[in-house]
């Protein structure tokens, strides 16, 4: 599959590799939700989007809304606690998520979600990962971006400001606490002229 890049001016390397995790940052968002953020945590990350948006196996989907079946806006793949990993480093970023986050989230990080935005058309609406231990539980969900920055915004499910947090080019952020349960998310879509992203959500066991 093929997309135009706009490639980083601040990433030009071909080599795929992680840095360390200890320049991450917190903001605590109010009700125990709180999010981490590490910018250009992966270098080579224009590189891994070439790769990721040719080798995976993307699939188009199709959901019921109201009496309509409509295309979901971008194209998934997902990746189960046993399957091999589209590229190592993915596999070397969900140890080391796993790795740093257990003294808080006391499990490790198993399964990875692939989410590929195409242009500013495609999108993901408002919502939560309430599917299973997300719903009652505190939890994380660890999302390493790749390609052209796509804002993440950022609601209390209840009511109140919301906040953009705009992510590509390796950039990590990490939603955790009660974020799933109090917070929702968003991709929106965008009449500017953006390129393709591509975002990788990996996820305990039983939280979707």
């Amino acid at each position: 599959m093929s997309a135009h890049l706009q490639g980083s001016l601040f990433d030009q390397t071909d080599h795929i590799g992680l840095g360390p995790l200890t320049g991450v940052r917190r903001t605590e968002l109010g009700e125990g939700a709180w999010i981490d953020l590490l910018p250009a945590w992966l270098s080579g990350a224009d590189a891994l989007f070439g790769e990721l948006a040719s080798g995976v196996p993307w699939r188009a989907e199709r959901r019921r809304m109201y009496d309509n079946e409509v295309a979901v806006p971008r194209l998934l793949s997902f990746y189960g606690s046993e399957d091999r990993l589209p590229h190592p480093v993915l596999d070397e970023a969900r140890a080391a998520l796993s790795a740093h986050y257990r003294p808080e989230l006391g499990e490790p990080f198993v399964t990875a979600g692939l989410c590929y935005y195409r242009d500013g058309r495609d999108s993901v609406a408002w919502h939560g990962d309430r599917v299973g231990r997300g719903s009652r539980f505190d939890t994380m969900v660890a999302i390493l971006s790749v390609g052209e920055p796509r804002d993440l915004a950022l609601r209390p499910r209840h009511g109140g400001a919301a906040r953009r947090v705009p992510l590509g080019h390796g950039d990590l952020i990490v939603m955790g606490g009660s974020c799933q349960r109090t917070w929702e998310h968003a991709v929106p879509k965008t009449a500017r002229g953006v390129g393709p992203r591509i975002s990788v959500q990996f996820r305990p066991r039983g939280v979707g």
